[in-house]
């Protein structure tokens, strides 16, 4: 046999290799006959994940409780807040008309909230009484009632809150009026406080 023929016979039949990589004309229709008919998938229907928005702080709220803290520190006290506030059981903002005191005293106003100051230091009181107010101011609140104790727990069991709190309420001018309630609601171990009404805001 004439190997040499042989393989100069397979030569000759053996497709030439496109160095190129580009398909040939007829691959390229062998392939469009292949897909002929076919649909593009639709597209994915996916969603985006967002993580949550934080919360909006409230910082108006904010203010307010800062204005109120401010207030019962350092708000002004005129002479006859301070004679009206020193041992007595009750206290009437200066300009304020007296029967506002005296309907306060004779229950005439039903109690809105309450705060117990009960097993809370001096700290702990001054916070809670300043953020108790500005949350009543906020919500139209107006009669109120705050059990400060009668210091029987206290060293020397002396009221040390009941004349704090009459202090820090004196300072705050959203503070109209307060007084010792019947003893049947606290005694001189609560306070009935009277707010101003809450300013209206007229819209445009």
């Amino acid at each position: 046999m004439n190997w040499r023929a042989l393989m100069s016979s397979r030569d000759v039949k053996r497709p030439a290799m496109r160095r190129s990589g580009v398909p040939s004309a007829d691959d390229q229709a062998v392939f469009r006959a292949a897909i002929a008919g076919t649909v593009p998938l639709p597209p994915l229907n996916r969603s985006s994940f967002e993580p949550p928005k934080p919360s909006p702080r409230p910082r108006q709220r904010e203010r307010d409780e800062a204005a109120v803290l401010a207030e019962l520190t350092h708000g002004p006290l005129a002479i006859d807040d301070w004679l009206d506030l020193g041992g007595a059981d009750s206290f009437l903002r200066d300009g304020v008309p007296r029967n506002v005191l005296r309907d306060l005293r004779r229950g005439r106003w039903s109690i809105q909230d309450h705060l117990d100051l009960h097993g809370l230091n001096r700290h702990e009181a001054y916070q809670s009484v300043a953020l108790f107010v500005s949350g009543a101011l906020s919500r139209g609140k107006r009669c109120l009632r705050i059990v400060h104790g009668r210091g029987r727990g206290s060293p020397d069991r002396e009221a040390i809150l009941r004349g704090l709190v009459k202090r820090w309420l004196s300072r705050h001018q959203a503070v109209l009026a307060f007084c010792h309630p019947p003893s049947s609601d606290g005694g001189d171990g609560a306070l009935w406080v009277m707010l101003r009404a809450a300013k209206r805001v007229n819209l445009p």
